[in-house]
């Protein structure tokens, strides 16, 4: 046994941990200790630790270190493999997993359980008998809380997990004034659900009844999150679960309100229509009975399951950037998923992956998952591949804790655990709150149609309420006494708002973060409509195209970068035609000098798609990111831009709640081709075009969306023009399609100089980038306005033909135009297509008295583009329409066919009409 001398000697929690590092990295411990180690596996799968490996070489070792051994890789299983068999399931058995946690598994009899083994020094015991440890094991990773984590990789992260859950074998251990607060909050939220169910019967409330420890569980780390940590703030995302009951007893929303909307009072303020009662969002500034705040931010949210979380996270990062000075740990983001929706919507990948980049980090969020078990009528085991609905966390190794929702302490306990995590290493950490729906998916809803045996356990099972009523009861922290009253009184409560709800005539919608739109006013159609001061001084636009278009000193550019800021200066000080690229920057520019601050993101947006933007540089020796526009000491704001995930629905939700919490920066999001914001239509659907109207949140987000026919087939032709203008409903949002680099200049800026917000949709161009008429002077950046019309400049007495078009297609036209040498055609740019500027546009057709036809003219199929919005807005006269048939798809994919369709549209806008 010499040869195995130094293992005798060795101490077991030193060999047991390298042993962990190995498992997780073989080449981060020492070669000979790899070595061992790998003969060690490979005789235990092969031998179990007996016979020969190879000739003249035995592995046999000392009976009780092979026991050591067997009892580590005991600990192992525990604690990669112990949530599997958890009591988290309030009302089903768990699924069978293998292997088991058995001793026979390990190599281990019940005849070790007395033996004494050195390896519970690794769980903090000393050495300890195998049964002590094996209850250990089971207290910590086998009862109310199952823990994932050992995938972490990070063997500090892991190390920091085990220590925690070796403090009270993962127990709960609070004191008895929190054991009280825990039992009032959870009161509040079982009499508050038995309340509604009892006077409005049926009416669809979406009841956290099975999962109503998440009152306590949201309510205690808020606190703790105050109290030990100094949080500032919160935003907290959540669909319809358990909302109502988050509004009245975490948000305090007046519950004579909520009745208000439950009896269906028409809202007071009849210029929105409102939302449904478990839709609506609130801001709360609380004061703690210690004298510290929190301001808590619960997001309004759509039908649509999970599409809040971008929001959410979205708002934090705004007030990170523009409250908190960059310091994540000044507000914590927490969102409170719903078990099918986070397994089932990509959504829930696409914010985990955004977690830990640049621009969208908010140094970790806290993900509660309401765990039903069922989503509408679907059982679990038909919702997901995956074993648990949290696993969408390993993407991002992120850990889990599964929780069963009946045990209260151990889901405060779990919550503070997660809280300290996301403090400590600034990540995401997901708790799985393990209930049940006590209902169907809605309250009229019968359940046992498809959930027989399910609904009859959950029929009988008790609530949490008096589940831990009864635990405190027993171990004479309370008397039943105690639990009457505090039932009694809050019940007189809701009983005593009730009455006075009946004396409200209307519902009201409170508005979602108020301090923060404090200066600004809500408008409609007629402040949309007025021209905005969008002028800017000459001299200034030039020594910001000297910032950019000058290296900074001590960097070294590439040749062709250097070529790029050559010829921005070219365009200002020799030539002075700017191209779009150049009007866009200056526009930011400008803002800047101004004390606006700019966000950009998406796909490729540093560079641009198309690359005319060039907004981030790289010195070339030391790859430093360079933003020019940052380097103008004139400036009173700052601008970020960041090519994002490939994403478009995560990343456009993300920027909308950028735009949602800091209406002073122009936050922009630029999809890579207009056809990728199909990816991103709920978050037009439901946030752009339908907030204000549903919410009373403004929102100043700008999209720009690359459109136009040059050939590219289906997909990147058309941004499809007609679903923007089928959102349009009288003021809720701008929908442009600019043909000047000037034009679009005086836009971007007119979206910051206004009294209000509005989302802003911009039909950007491609081939227009470079196109030699596409073109503005400095002097039209420094003067002059956004034009929502522009009318032509041929003789009007000539014109026969007044054709209205829009973008890139008018220099199609105005190129055929010229070629035919034609002044009897007119050409009539609609910069803006909505709201449309009928005034304007009247006073051009004024102007054209011997006109006998009125044309819109698209490259768009008749079906699709602005035709049908023209001509059902357009009534000032009667309008035909030149563009190509009806189509299924927005272009062809043959480049000869569709130049062969293009050419047909052009020539029927100058048939008939030759001199």
């Amino acid at each position: 046994m010499d040869k195995f001398s130094f293992l005798n000697a060795a101490h077991t929690a030193y060999f047991a941990d390298l042993y962990d590092q190995y498992l997780e990295n073989p080449d981060s411990v020492e070669p000979s200790w790899r070595a061992f180690f790998q003969g060690y596996d490979f005789g235990t799968e092969n031998y179990g630790l007996e016979g020969e490996i190879m000739e003249g070489v035995s592995t046999q070792m000392p009976e009780l270190l092979q026991k050591e051994f067997h009892v580590v890789r005991l600990i192992d299983g525990y604690r990669m493999r112990g949530h599997l068999f958890t009591k988290t399931n309030p009302v089903r058995d768990r699924r069978s997993y293998t292997p088991t946690l058995e001793l026979k598994n390990f190599d281990l009899t019940e005849n070790d359980l007395d033996t004494v083994f050195n390896a519970g020094e690794i769980l903090g015991l000393g050495p300890a008998t195998l049964r002590e440890i094996v209850a250990h094991l089971e207290r910590i990773y086998c009862s109310s809380i199952g823990v994932e984590y050992m995938y972490l990789r990070n063997p500090e992260v892991i190390s920091w997990w085990q220590e925690q859950l070796n403090k009270n074998d993962n127990q709960p251990n609070f004191s008895e004034e929190t054991k009280k607060y825990i039992l009032s909050k959870l009161n509040q939220a079982v009499s508050f659900e038995n309340f509604l169910q009892t006077k409005y019967v049926g009416q669809k409330r979406f009841s956290l009844e099975g999962g109503e420890s998440l009152i306590p569980a949201i309510s205690n780390v808020l606190f703790y999150s105050v109290e030990k940590y100094g949080v500032k703030e919160c935003v907290i995302g959540m669909a319809h679960r358990g909302r109502l009951n988050t509004l009245v007893n975490i948000f305090r929303k007046p519950v004579r309100e909520l009745f208000s909307e439950f009896e269906g009072k028409d809202f007071e303020d009849e210029n929105i229509d409102g939302d449904v009662k478990y839709h609506l969002g609130l801001t709360l500034d609380k004061t703690y009975q210690n004298g510290k705040n929190i301001k808590m931010n619960l997001v309004p949210n759509p039908s649509h399951l999970e599409t809040v979380a971008p929001v959410a996270e979205g708002i934090t990062r705004a007030k990170i950037d523009a409250d908190y000075d960059g310091d994540n740990s000044k507000i914590i983001p927490i969102i409170v998923h719903g078990d099918s929706a986070i397994a089932g919507q990509g959504i829930a990948y696409e914010v985990a992956q955004m977690s830990q980049l640049n621009g969208y980090k908010t140094g970790g969020t806290v993900h509660i998952v309401v765990n039903n078990q069922i989503g509408f009528t679907t059982n679990y085991l038909d919702a997901r591949s995956s074993t648990y609905c949290t696993d969408v966390a390993k993407v991002t190794l992120s850990p889990v804790m599964h929780v069963n929702a009946d045990d209260a302490e151990a889901v405060v306990h779990a919550v503070e655990m997660a809280l300290e995590y996301r403090m400590r290493y600034k990540k995401d950490v997901y708790i799985d709150l393990l209930g049940y729906r006590k209902y169907g998916h809605n309250e009229g809803d019968e359940p046992r149609f498809t959930q027989p045996k399910l609904y009859k356990n959950i029929a009988k099972h008790p609530n949490p309420f008096n589940i831990y009523a009864d635990k405190l009861i027993a171990e004479k922290t309370i008397d039943q006494a105690y639990v009457d009253k505090i039932q009694a009184d809050f019940r007189a409560t809701l009983e005593e708002e009730y009455e006075k709800s009946k004396e409200a005539d209307s519902s009201k919608v409170r508005e979602f973060m108020p301090d923060r739109w404090s200066k600004f006013e809500r408008q409609g159609l007629q402040a949309m409509l007025k021209p905005v001061d969008t002028a800017y001084p000459k001299k200034q636009l030039e020594n910001i195209s000297k910032v950019v278009s000058t290296v900074p000193e001590g960097v070294k550019f590439l040749r062709k970068a250097v070529r790029i800021l050559e010829g921005r200066a070219k365009m200002v000080f020799e030539t002075d035609t700017l191209d779009w690229g150049m009007a866009e920057t200056l526009a930011y520019g400008s803002l800047m000098e101004e004390g606006f601050n700019v966000r950009i993101s998406g796909q490729d947006v540093e560079r641009g798609t198309f690359s005319h933007r060039h907004a981030i540089l790289r010195d070339e020796i030391s790859e430093e990111r360079i933003n020019l526009l940052n380097t103008n000491p004139n400036n009173k704001g700052k601008m970020d831009i960041y090519n994002s995930l490939l994403s478009e629905y995560g990343v456009l939700g993300f920027d909308y709640g950028y735009a949602m919490a800091n209406p002073n920066t122009l936050t922009i999001w630029e999809a890579q081709f207009g056809d990728f914001s199909n990816g991103a239509q709920i978050i037009f659907d439901q946030y752009l075009s339908a907030a204000e109207d549903k919410w009373k949140s403004q929102n100043g987000i700008v999209t720009l969306l690359p459109h136009g026919y040059e050939g590219q087939g289906s997909e990147h032709s058309s941004a499809r023009i007609e679903r923007y203008l089928q959102l349009c409903g009288k003021d809720n949002m701008s929908v442009t399609n600019c043909t000047t680099p000037a034009n679009f200049y005086h836009l971007l800026r007119r979206q910051m100089k206004r009294s209000f917000r509005k989302p802003l949709v911009v039909f950007t161009p491609k081939s227009l980038l470079r196109h030699p008429k596409a073109v503005s002077s400095l002097s039209e950046l420094a003067e002059g306005q956004f034009e929502e019309v522009i009318d032509d400049t041929i003789d009007p007495k000539n014109v026969k033909k007044l054709v209205f078009c829009t973008g890139k297609f008018y220099y199609d036209l105005l190129n055929e135009r010229e070629e035919q040498n034609r002044d009897d055609i007119a050409l009539v740019r609609m910069e803006q297509l909505f709201p449309l500027h009928l005034e304007k546009i009247q006073k051009v057709i004024d102007r054209y008295p011997n006109v006998k036809h009125y044309v819109w003219a698209q490259e768009e199929p008749q079906n699709m583009g602005a035709w049908s919005f023209m001509l059902q807005h357009m009534n000032l006269v009667k309008l035909e329409v030149c563009a190509r048939d009806f189509s299924s798809v927005p272009a062809p994919g043959s480049s000869t066919r569709d130049k062969r369709r293009q050419r047909r549209v052009i020539d029927a806008v100058f048939e008939n009409e030759k001199k």
